[in-house]
């Protein structure tokens, strides 16, 4: 059998879409156009089937533009992009549920392919029933659904509503239920779209362990998900669709800081004069800068100490306790720490005028990444806010350098910590009892 799973050549995807019908200011032109209609209706049906390659109609979308990969067996490759990009249709042409305007795409092997949560679920149904109907649909015997029902049912832990019909259950069990069943399909291709952003976060982690075990089986799996960790976790490569064409294609951690980098571009100092800075009645942000302490060194490396900046013009009425606090989120929406004077457990003191405040970050700390202040709060006492500013700062803690593997930033984690070791070696094993 080929290494070949699945081969997408050279796919478009067109899209007949309406146009705003002409508005007729006299009788005789309203007519007159009705009379045309059906060389118009005839025209349209026509070119439904006859699509040239470099037609730019106003009447045409193109969902997909000139697509081409390959996915080997035993591959779990995943697929990002904005809504709209065209994931779930190249996903739907692979799955053959339509078929593209041009090229071809070859699946070697059964397809199991999850879409739409409880697709192919009947809603008067029991779960027992519509585990056979969706194991059916999907290709597999009802001797294979039989050595296989307990496990299904485990799995979705759907177990005590079994008997009960499906349109009583949650959205989240249908979404176990129908995972569970396509999960347990032995097959060659599978294609997942989303589902594993659905459902409570242990069933989460479950379903990842398990795409896995697929993935280590042998199975083809394609995955679209605007889940970062899904992706990370479960794909070595990855591809990138803007607008309907591939934009980015490698590993998956090179793919995803070039995205994310795209949707959050650095902004390491942000400055107002008084009058334009945004504020409360209380309290103005004159100044954000997050910056390298090391002199003479243009970027923040992993595990360099660098420090924040936040000066603010306070506009109170009599002096009181303040406290400044931010979150520190990396590329994939993680919160990393809270900082806060709070946490110092010194009081600090301001009244009317400006307020400075610099906070630094101890080296040996961060890795390489995109990091977000997502929230600034200045606050009198410990409860009492007198401002927010969100989405403050971004910045990327990159190395200048590459690394021994010839990468840029990230390795693995988000933490860098220098750890204290002790190793002892050629020692009596007296002593290390």
């Amino acid at each position: 059998m080929s290494s070949i799973a699945i081969e997408v050549n050279d796919v478009s995807k067109a899209f007949l879409i309406g146009l705003k019908e002409t508005k007729h200011e006299t009788l005789g032109a309203t007519l007159f156009s009705w009379l045309k209609s059906p060389m118009q209706n005839y025209n349209i049906l026509k070119r439904l089937n006859t699509y040239r390659h470099n037609e730019d109609s106003e009447d045409l979308f193109w969902a997909l533009k000139n697509i081409s990969f390959s996915v080997e067996h035993g591959e779990t490759l995943g697929i990002i992009g904005d809504n709209g990009a065209g994931k779930s249709t190249l996903l739907k042409i692979i799955s053959r549920i339509t078929n593209p305007t041009y090229g071809y795409v070859d699946v070697n092997g059964r397809v199991a392919s999850l879409l739409e949560v409880g697709t192919g679920f009947h809603s008067e149904l029991t779960g027992r029933e519509n585990v056979y109907l969706n194991g059916t649909i999907l290709g597999m015997s009802r001797k294979e659904i039989d050595k296989k029902f307990d496990a299904i049912v485990d799995f979705s832990e759907v177990e005590q509503f079994i008997d009960t019909q499906v349109k009583k259950y949650s959205t989240g069990m249908r979404v176990r239920l129908a995972f569970s069943v396509a999960a347990h399909l032995e097959t060659e291709v599978m294609i997942i779209d989303e589902v594993l952003a659905v459902g409570d976060a242990p069933f989460r982690k479950k379903s990842l362990n398990k795409m896995l075990e697929v993935a280590k089986s042998g199975t083809a799996v394609i995955l679209v998900s605007h889940n970062p960790l899904a992706i990370q976790q479960l794909c070595k490569r990855t591809l990138l669709l803007t607008h309907g064409r591939i934009t980015d294609s490698g590993p998956t951690d090179d793919v995803m800081q070039k995205y994310l980098g795209g949707v959050t571009n650095d902004r390491t100092h942000q400055e107002w004069d008084i009058e334009e800075a945004p504020g409360s009645k209380d309290a103005k942000l004159i100044k954000a800068e997050v910056r390298q302490i090391e002199p003479n060194v243009p970027v923040i490396r992993p595990g360099d100490s660098f420090e924040f900046e936040f000066v603010f013009y306070l506009m109170l009425e009599e002096e009181t306790d303040i406290n400044v606090t931010f979150h520190l989120n990396d590329e994939y929406e993680n919160l990393v720490f809270i900082g806060s004077t709070a946490l110092t457990n010194i009081p600090y003191r301001a009244g009317k005028g400006y307020l400075k405040t610099i906070c630094r970050v101890p080296p040996d700390l961060l890795n390489g990444g995109t990091y977000t202040v997502t929230k600034l709060f200045v606050l009198k006492g410990y409860s009492e806010m007198i401002y927010e500013h969100n989405e403050v700062l971004n910045f990327e803690i990159t190395n200048n350098n590459a690394h021994s593997h010839g990468k840029v930033g990230k390795i693995d984690g988000i933490l860098k910590p220098k750890l204290k070791w002790e190793v002892v070696s050629n020692v009596e094993s007296e002593i290390l009892l």
